[in-house]
């Protein structure tokens, strides 16, 4: 058998090694693309963006105490590999300045995986910490341990445990001034059971949403509407344009 010369293997190698890095990079290039939403202290949204995400580079700090003394970062960049809920705010984080600094610690990252304390300045402490839902869903997994799917929904919210009903809210895309429409405010536990929310609140509504979650909304122009009730979890922004013209940002 022909031996092949040490500089053609070399080569060889070269080639192969380049291939497989170009692949991981191409694959991380496409990602998943899915929906996240942050809300932070008093029920402020911080963000609420759709973005692709793969393989990301997550920064430490050692500003990221929440899980108690010595429990800061490295302040070296952790890898989480693939797309997954905690990348995915990584990757918002990049672009998206209400939500720096992200705080995140690698102290125990062997055994727990990376830990989250703060985001856009809003910090867990002894009384809250950051609630993660995907798909209205809690995964109870840290974040960087969900992988996510194409078309995933992705919350991260501040709140103390037990942790508060997630609000979501059903609205017409378009509306005629000062016609009215129907909008829909529901409620998801913990476990990502649904349910009509009664007594929300919407802007522009008549009145409070009844037992069936449903309330009659009146607009004059372009309106972002969000349902609010008592200590839950604030709902989605629903966008509504009146007469071709959409609420900006």
């Amino acid at each position: 058998m022909p031996r092949i010369a040490p500089t053609r293997l070399a080569a060889a190698c070269a080639l192969a090694l380049a291939l497989l890095f170009s692949t991981v990079a191409v694959a991380a290039a496409k990602g998943v693309s899915a929906d996240l939403r942050v809300i932070g202290a008093g029920g402020r949204a911080l963000a609420e963006e759709t973005l692709r995400t793969g393989t990301t580079k997550v920064p430490t700090s050692p500003k990221a105490t929440c899980l108690g003394r010595g429990s800061g970062g490295s302040g070296r960049n952790a890898t989480v590999k693939g797309p997954t809920a905690l990348g995915l705010l990584a990757q918002a984080a990049k672009s998206t300045a209400s939500l720096r600094p992200l705080l995140v610690t690698d102290a125990f990252e062997s055994e727990f995986g990376l830990g989250l304390c703060g985001i856009g300045g809003a910090n867990a402490t002894k009384k809250k910490s950051w609630y993660l839902k995907v798909n209205h869903k809690n995964p109870e997994r840290g974040g960087g341990s969900v992988k996510l799917r194409k078309g995933d929904q992705v919350l991260w919210a501040l709140e103390p445990f037990p942790y508060p009903p997630e609000l979501a809210l059903e609205a017409p895309a378009e509306a005629t001034p000062g016609v009215p429409f129907v909008a829909r405010v529901f409620s998801y536990n913990d476990a990502g059971k649904r349910k009509p929310a009664a007594g929300a609140t919407i802007p522009g509504a008549t009145a409070p949403t009844g037992s069936d979650g449903r309330a009659t909304v009146i607009v004059t122009g372009p309106t972002e509407l969000v349902a609010r009730h008592g200590k839950d979890i604030p709902s989605n922004g629903a966008a509504v344009c009146v007469l071709g013209a959409c609420p900006q940002g």
